[in-house]
C-alpha cells in the first residue's frame, strides 16, 4: 500500500520572472541560457543517480547540513530507484528561485521564503513557499521519467554553491494511480459532483491533487480552482474536514462507533482502481485477531453508511491507531463487505 500526500499544483508554460521582497523567481523561458542549462544538467545527472541507486553519489552532490545525515534520504532514492528502472529521464519545468537578499532573524532562525511566478500574459501563477531556507540561489527543475508501465516524476531543489548546483530537495512521486493521471481524477470528479456522487467526489479531488503536485511547498492559481471545487463537492460531514479533534464518526449495525480521523485515497492490488485509506483512532490496537475483527466491522460500517464508495474504489484500508502503537492495517475489497 503506498498513501500520497501533498497540496499545491506546478504549471507549464512561459512564465515572467516574479517578486515579492526579496526572493525571485525566474522560469525558464525568461532565464539566461547558463543558468537554464546548468540546471536542467544537474538535474538529470541527479535523476539518473537515482536510477542507479547510487545514494553515495547522491550524497558527494548534496547541500552539506543534509549529507551529513543521508540516512533517510538513501532510503527514499532506493524506493524510488526501483520505480523508475529503465526509464529515460526528461527534464519537463525549470524554475530558478533567487533568495541571496533573504536575511536571518535576530535571533539567528531561518526565514520562510516565498517566491511569486506569473503566467505571461495571464493572472495565473505558480508559487513557492519553502519553510527554513537559507539565502542563496536555488533552482527547482521537474524531471518526468516515463518508464511505460508506472510513469514517475522525479523533482530537485537545487542551490548554487559556488559553480555548482547541489541537491537540497529530492520529491519522488507517481504520475498515475489506477492506470490514470491527475488530470483524469480531476475530469471524473466534476462527473461526480454533477451525479451528486460527493463522497466519491471529493476522494477523487484528493487524489488529483496528489498526482498533479510535484512538491508540499507548490501552490498554483490551477490549485487554488480544484481545492474550490472539491470544497464545493464535500458531503456536509466533510465541510468542516475530518482531523483527530474533529472525526468522522460511524456506527455500526451493532451500535458500535468508529472515529475516523483522516479519509484518503492509496494504490490497491489492481492496476485499474485504487483504494480509500481511512484512518481509524482506537485506545488500544489489542490482539491481531481482535484488531482484524475490528477493523472489518469498521469497513463495513462505512460502506453502509456510505455505499456509493463500492462503485468506483477496489477496497477499503483502515489503519487502527492508538496512542505509542504502531498502526494495525488491513485491506478488504469492497466486493468481499457484505
Amino acid at each position: 500500500m503506498k498513501i500520497r500526500t501533498g497540496i499545491g499544483l506546478w504549471m507549464a508554460g512561459a512564465l515572467l520572472a516574479g517578486a515579492c521582497g526579496a526572493e525571485v523567481c525566474t522560469t525558464q523561458s525568461q532565464m539566461k541560457a547558463a543558468d537554464r542549462d546548468g540546471l536542467a544538467a544537474a538535474a538529470l545527472g541527479l535523476a539518473a543517480k537515482v536510477e542507479a541507486n547510487d545514494a553515495n553519489g547522491l550524497r558527494s552532490l548534496t547541500v552539506a547540513e543534509y549529507a551529513k545525515d543521508f540516512g533517510g534520504i538513501g532510503s527514499v532514492v532506493a524506493a524510488a530507484a526501483e520505480q523508475v528502472k529503465g526509464g529515460t529521464p526528461v527534464v519537463e519545468q525549470v524554475y530558478l528561485l533567487d533568495a541571496t537578499a533573504l536575511k536571518r532573524g535576530a535571533d539567528g532562525s531561518v526565514p520562510d521564503a516565498q517566491f511569486f511566478c506569473a503566467l505571461n500574459k495571464s493572472a495565473a501563477n505558480a508559487d513557492f513557499f519553502i519553510s527554513g531556507l537559507l539565502p542563496g540561489r536555488y533552482g527547482f527543475v521537474i524531471v518526468d521519467v516515463p518508464n511505460g508501465v508506472s510513469p514517475w516524476r522525479l523533482s530537485f531543489l537545487l542551490r548554487q554553491d559556488g559553480e555548482q548546483w547541489q541537491m537540497a530537495g529530492l520529491y519522488p512521486k507517481a504520475t498515475t494511480s489506477g492506470g490514470h493521471d491527475g488530470l483524469w481524477y480531476w475530469t471524473q470528479a466534476r462527473t461526480m459532483t454533477a451525479n451528486k456522487e460527493n463522497w466519491n467526489a471529493w476522494l477523487y479531488y484528493q487524489e488529483a491533487r496528489d498526482l498533479l503536485v510535484p512538491a508540499n511547498f507548490i501552490q498554483s492559481t490551477h490549485l487554488e480552482r480544484l481545492a474550490t471545487e472539491e470544497h464545493a463537492a464535500a458531503p456536509p460531514a466533510l465541510s468542516g474536514g475530518v482531523s483527530a479533534e474533529a472525526p468522522l464518526v460511524v456506527k455500526g449495525a451493532d451500535g458500535a462507533e468508529y472515529h475516523f480521523t483522516e479519509l484518503g485515497v492509496g494504490e490497491s492490488p489492481t492496476k485499474d482502481k485504487v483504494d480509500v485509506v481511512a484512518h481509524m483512532k482506537v485506545d488500544a490496537i489489542g490482539d491481531p485477531a481482535a484488531a482484524r475483527k475490528r477493523n472489518d466491522a469498521a469497513t463495513a460500517a462505512l460502506l453502509a453508511a456510505y455505499p456509493e464508495i463500492r462503485k468506483p474504489f477496489h477496497g477499503v484500508w483502515v489503519l487502527a491507531e492508538a496512542p505509542g502503537q504502531n498502526p494495525f492495517a488491513t485491506e478488504l475489497a469492497v466486493g468481499d463487505v457484505h
